[in-house]
């Protein structure tokens, strides 16, 4: 069951903030729906998942998101301090401190802007398509 939940988890946040309806997963995974709303609610009460009850096609199900994100390594590859020339020297009450560091700001910045850019996109798309009919 334990790879069972992995499985459930990795697929849900690879569909990310727009979340996945619980029945497709079942579907992928070719579970029953039994036992996919058991490994979904295992997840939401360990805080991996929201559960939202939805209406699709005249049904109801629930659509899963990711509450949390696993990190990702490439974020901490693009660190300034891994190729900062003074980073030796570098410390929290030093004159060259991570806390006043422009590098670490602009990273900071732009890694942010990279992490909502797509949740901000999903829902003008919708409001576009919306506007359209």
């Amino acid at each position: 069951m334990l790879d069972l939940t992995s499985n459930v988890y990795k697929l849900v946040v690879e569909h990310g903030g727009e979340g996945v309806l619980q029945s497709e997963l079942w579907k992928e995974l070719v579970l029953t729906s039994r036992d996919g709303s058991r490994l979904a609610i295992r997840l939401e009460r360990r805080g991996m998942i929201r559960r939202e009850k939805v209406l699709d096609g005249g049904r109801w199900t629930y659509k899963l998101t990711p509450l949390r994100m696993p990190v990702q390594i490439r974020s901490i590859e693009e660190a300034p301090c891994i190729t900062c020339p003074y980073e030796a020297k570098c410390s929290t009450t030093g004159v060259v401190s991570p806390l006043s560091c422009p590098w670490i700001s602009e990273w900071v910045v732009k890694e942010f802007r990279e992490l909502i850019t797509p949740q901000i996109s999903a829902p003008m798309k919708r409001v576009a398509a919306a506007a359209m009919r």
